[in-house]
Parts: structure tokens; sequence; C-alpha cells
């Protein structure tokens, strides 16, 4: 008998409705239905609290085979969650670009590495853009911080692509405005980012 199956048979053997029972679990009645239509599996924490309701062990709710997958499927989820993470104190880090000596300007017959707000050798529209990128990078990453509270991962993996988006057009800018230090900082974000991005897919 599947985990669907089982969960269907306890659940009507202690008389319990759907939403009794995702009371009890404290989930929606959603996941349950999900769960006993074989369209899905609880989380751990969940599995722990079905076991402890109906005194089975998991063990008897799972096969060898749902276990192996429900493992694969939560071990998955963690590590995207951990990358998000990782973005989102990344994302924070920005900040770093207002405050450390990473913009060089033109001293005599040198050039002087200055923080951003000491950064005088630009049109206020560049050094408008030089302090609206760090500062969009750090709301962003607190956001992402924020999303971790929520399991979606749609929203994750929007995070994601605005982050290496956002760095992205922020190596571009310091690029064309040649400011070695800052292209540097950020482009080593950009590429701790991307590698997470391609371990994540494997």
């Amino acid at each position: 008998m599947e985990f669907n199956e089982k969960l269907q048979q306890l659940r009507k053997e202690k008389s319990m409705t759907q939403e009794q029972l995702a009371e009890e679990l404290f989930v929606s009645r959603t996941a349950i239905s999900k769960w006993e239509n074989g369209k899905g599996y609880p989380n751990i924490d969940s599995l722990k609290s079905i076991s402890a309701l109906f005194s089975i062990s998991i063990d008897d709710l799972l096969s060898g085979e749902e276990l192996i997958s429900l493992a694969v499927e939560e071990n998955r989820k963690n590590i995207k969650k951990l990358s998000s993470l990782i973005y989102g104190v990344l994302d924070l880090m920005g900040l770093a670009l207002l405050f450390l000596p990473l913009f060089g300007q033109p001293d005599g017959e040198g050039v002087q590495v200055v923080n951003l707000f000491a950064f005088k050798d630009a049109s206020s529209i560049t050094r408008a853009i030089y302090f609206i990128l760090p500062i969009s990078m750090a709301l962003l990453g607190m956001v992402e911080l924020a999303t971790q509270y929520f399991s979606s991962e749609k929203w994750l993996n929007a995070g994601k692509l605005a982050s290496i988006l956002l760095q992205a057009f922020a190596i571009f800018v310091f690029i064309n405005t040649r400011q070695p230090y800052a292209t540097s900082l950020v482009f080593m974000f950009f590429m701790i980012k991307v590698v997470l991005l391609i371990k994540g897919k494997y």
C-alpha cells in the first residue's frame, strides 16, 4: 500500500476529515488533499507529526523507495534554500561598495582610491547610479532573506534571477566608467552566484 492510501486509511479509521487532520498537523487542507491523491509527500516534520498522531512508525508509513524519494526531494529543497540564502547575503554585502575605497579619481599625476562618499570625479548622474546600485543590491538581499520563510520556489528563483541581472548590470556600469576595483568586487560576487546556479542544476 502506498503512502497516500495509508494516510487516507489512517484518517478514516480515526473518523477525521481532511480539515481536521490539516489542523492537527498545522498544514493546509490542500496539502492533505495533495498527499492523499499521491501528488506529493509531506516534509520530514509533517511526517513525524503524522507518525505521532497515528502511533505508527515512519518506516510503516513509507516504502523504501518513497523514503529515498522524500530524502532526495528534501535535500534538493534545502540546497535551493541555502543557495538563496547565500545570494541574499552576497547582495547585502553590496553595501561594501559605499564604504570601501574602491573608486579611483585623479589626484595630481596619480589616482587616489576613495570610498563612494568621498568620490567626486564623475557627473551627478554617474554618482547617483553608483549609490543606487549597492542600495538596490542590499534591498534585494533583504527581500531574498525574507523569502526564506516561504517555501515557494517560484519566489526563490525570481530573487536569484533578479540578483544575477542586477549584478551583471553593475559590472557593465563599473567597466564602462573604468572602476576596476568596484568591478572586481561585484564580479567576484557574480561568479559565486553563477557557480551556485550551475551546481543547483545537478
